[in-house]
């Protein structure tokens, strides 16, 4: 990081480091989205960790950029009452 010439360069360095590349990002959020689409509870899961594992992947989905849609909002707010 020192072999940077500016604070801009590092920040991207930084989050290329930290965060990905888009391609990566693009890949992390489709594959959330399928998890997301595909979502059962487990055999043998608690309501409280169908609960936590659903709100991992909606609140990694929104940190990726996903915009839900009315319809599924209603839905979230259904599944998590």
């Amino acid at each position: 990081m020192s072999q940077c010439a500016s604070a801009k360069e590092m920040w991207d360095i930084l989050e290329i480091t930290y965060e990905g590349t888009t391609n990566v990002k693009r890949a992390r959020k489709h594959a959330l989205i399928q998890e997301y689409e595909m979502f059962r509870m487990l055999k043998g899961e608690t309501i409280a960790g169908v609960q936590k594992r659903f709100t991992h992947i909606v609140n990694h989905l929104i940190s990726l950029g996903k915009i839900f849609e009315r319809e599924e909002l209603q839905t979230l707010n259904l599944l998590t009452i």
